[in-house]
């Protein structure tokens, strides 16, 4: 492999694992605090494609108002999501809630499914996403230098509003120590919808990023998408904010590598990354940034 094809693959992969870490990010905030993995969340990647579509294709709207609504209700979704559907069975046992989950990613396919369709439907990409930029030989997709650009300022903005403010410092306490943290006058219910909202707001980004990327919609699209981040997240080390992050960007590369490496492995690069998952697993629990933490008992 030349240095021209090694260097487009790694920009390929950076736009890739720029995806994974924007989706992953929801996961390991819901987990941080709750020790749920949310599998819902994969689903709201397709909610925020379809609203893109109506705003854009239906309605007519210019991209930038499509984006924010997309994004907005995205946000919403998850807030509603954490109210309706997992914040009745917190004291519950955490089966409970892990089934509470998968039933509200069924509710949320199905009820697209009925409202939009099965049928896919093509994304309107924006036309300066289009094409491509030539540098020395290297051809690179704008599209490839928009979502690491666009993540990178998302999740920049995450990482200061989770340090540097007071609502991030108690969301902190609240994955440290809900029940001590509550008994310190800090309304937990309010933190707990507000790392929803950030979550779901950046899976809504993410979402409408990954439909320009494979323009084509459809009501199981974020079934794929949303497991591949989590197993950034796991990869990475579940719960912390870096290590998604990190996940991401390796198991993007990874997976790029794979299919530029050994092009007759290209039909097995989801399997290859589940079986990733599985050695991480077996390996380090905990992932690469990860530290163990107690489990109470069901």
């Amino acid at each position: 492999m030349d240095l021209v094809t090694l260097m487009q693959q790694l920009v390929n992969g950076l736009s890739l694992g720029s995806l994974y870490a924007l989706i992953a990010i929801g996961y390991t905030l819901v987990y941080g605090i709750l020790r749920l993995i949310n599998f819902a969340h994969g689903d709201l990647i397709m909610v925020s494609a379809y609203v893109g579509v109506m705003g854009v294709g239906l309605f007519r709207w210019p991209w930038p108002a499509a984006f924010g609504l997309a994004v907005g209700l995205t946000g919403l979704m998850g807030v509603l999501l954490e109210r309706g559907a997992y914040r009745p069975l917190r004291r519950a046992p955490r089966i409970s809630l892990l089934i509470s989950a998968i039933a509200a990613s069924f509710f949320l396919e199905n009820l697209v499914l009925v409202i939009a369709g099965g049928r896919p439907k093509p994304f309107p990409a924006p036309a300066w996403s289009a094409g491509a930029i030539e540098a020395g030989g290297l051809f690179i997709p704008r599209l490839s230098l928009v979502i690491p650009l666009t993540a990178g300022v998302l999740l920049l903005g995450l990482f200061l509003l989770v340090h540097r403010t007071q609502a991030g410092r108690a969301m902190r306490a609240i994955a440290y120590d809900l029940e001590t943290t509550s008994l310190m006058g800090v309304n937990v219910n309010r933190i707990i919808s507000l790392a929803f909202l950030l979550g779901s707001l950046l899976a809504g980004a993410g979402g409408l990023l990954w439909a320009m990327k494979y323009p084509q919609v459809n009501p199981f699209m974020g079934i794929l998408p949303g497991l591949k981040a989590f197993i950034a997240a796991v990869l990475g080390g579940i719960g912390n904010l870096a290590g998604a992050v990190l996940g991401g960007l390796v198991l993007g590369l990874l997976e790029i590598s794979i299919v530029a490496l050994f092009p007759d492995w290209g039909g097995y690069r989801d399997a290859l990354a589940f079986a990733l998952l599985i050695i991480i697993l077996l390996v380090r629990p905990t992932g690469l940034l990860g530290e163990a933490v107690a489990e109470e008992k069901l």
